[in-house]
């Protein structure tokens, strides 16, 4: 696909679309090249913080909601960060044009970027609602908006996935502070 390529799935609601993400999540970047390798750097050593504590959770025999939890937090961010190393080492520049902007693996003279530059592909796209502002609307009235716009991979949706099943679950994983009382009790 090139960069921009959208392929409907469910019509106007679910597309496949191509982008190359260079930052961290809605496309968030800072510092150029040095925020990139921080951002890089960061995101190995959390997931070097996260496996150690998912092996602590696991040998201490902790609730397998928790390790669940987490190990979708784990994979969602280890997926990342194989996109943030090595994906720029391995293709070729993406760009908007359906003729020259195929990105090629394994390009001669190497990829666009070095290791750790890489950007992190996205491409799931969900509209929730389209339309457009009343034109009633202070500064914007009539423009055309649209509810949910990130694009994401499955990686990003591992992550949240992971995040939200620790909050829905958060009682039955940690117990409610009553039960924490009484267990301390006895």
């Amino acid at each position: 696909m090139y960069l921009g390529q959208e392929i409907p799935v469910l019509g106007e609601y679910f597309k496949i679309h191509f982008i190359e993400n260079p930052g961290m999540a809605f496309g968030l970047e800072f510092g150029g090249a040095y925020g990139k390798l921080f951002l890089t750097v960061f995101r190995i050593v959390a997931v070097v913080v996260i496996t150690f504590i998912l092996r602590q959770l696991v040998k201490q025999k902790a609730s397998r909601k928790l390790v669940f939890g987490i190990s979708l937090i784990l994979a969602g961010a280890l997926g990342n960060i194989i996109d943030s190393v090595f994906y720029g080492m391995f293709f070729s520049e993406s760009t908007f044009s359906a003729t020259r902007g195929v990105a090629t693996m394994f390009p001669e003279g190497g990829g666009y970027a070095d290791m750790m530059y890489g950007r992190v592909v996205d491409m799931l796209h969900f509209t929730i609602l389209k339309g457009n502002w009343p034109s009633w609307m202070p500064f914007v009235g009539g423009e055309r908006f649209e509810f949910f716009r990130p694009i994401f991979n499955i990686a990003d949706s591992a992550i949240s996935l992971g995040i939200l099943y620790l909050i829905v679950f958060q009682r039955s994983i940690f117990g409610s502070e009553e039960e924490n009382v009484v267990t301390a009790k006895a």
